[in-house]
């Protein structure tokens, strides 16, 4: 899935003109910004990977995120008590995803029942079935990316380990920048934002 929504991405792109682009991923989308720059590495011209998730780990939380993309079963699941579920879990998960940061009070504002409509719902769903699948398709071909790399993590981020993927996939990226912000967890781009767009500045003009 990494790789078709990077087809995906690439073609949108192309309508709009844009060419060479620095491409952003954060967590997922990491993958889909990693699929991107080895499909098409002669157009991507450097990518910044943000709380990236890279190598196979056991998570107990893909079998019960991935129910809902389940044929039938799934199907009534969206329509009857996964959006229950997720209202109920929703409070918990942004702990985790902002902690060891209190969860900011302009995210308050982030329309949740769009994040649970059934669509939405076998969306995430499916993404969460492939995660493993997807890292262990794309891991082989890390060495591959030629172009600039910034891996930006929190240092203490308890949903995705940092030292585990962000400087694993360092060492295998020996001409990449690791920069890892202490004291800031997964959801990287809402808790240091001017340090995130000081990466992608620095790395946009170095290319």
């Amino acid at each position: 899935m990494p790789r078709a929504q990077a087809d995906l991405l690439h073609k949108a792109l192309q309508r709009l003109h844009v060419e060479r682009p620095v491409v952003v991923g954060h967590s997922w989308g990491t993958l889909v910004a990693v699929a991107m720059a080895l499909d098409y590495p002669a157009y991507v011209q450097s990518l910044v990977l943000l709380s990236g998730y890279y190598y196979p780990t056991v998570r107990c939380d893909v079998p019960m995120m991935s129910a809902p993309a389940i044929p039938v079963f799934g199907d009534i699941m969206r329509y009857t008590i996964s959006p229950l579920l997720g209202r109920m879990m929703w409070p918990g998960l942004l702990r985790v995803m902002f902690a060891p940061s209190a969860v900011p009070q302009s995210f308050g504002r982030f329309p949740v029942w769009m994040a649970l409509r059934p669509k939405q719902l076998r969306a995430g769903a499916a993404e969460s079935g492939l995660l493993i699948p997807a890292v262990f398709a794309l891991r082989r071909r890390y060495a591959k990316l030629t172009m600039p790399v910034t891996i930006m993590a929190g240092a203490d981020d308890r949903f995705v380990s940092a030292t585990r993927h962000s400087a694993q996939l360092q060492k295998e990226l020996p001409r990449s920048d690791l920069r890892l912000v202490p004291g800031v967890g997964h959801m990287i781009h809402q808790l240091v934002p001017r340090e995130v767009m000081a990466a992608i500045d620095s790395i946009a003009k170095a290319a």
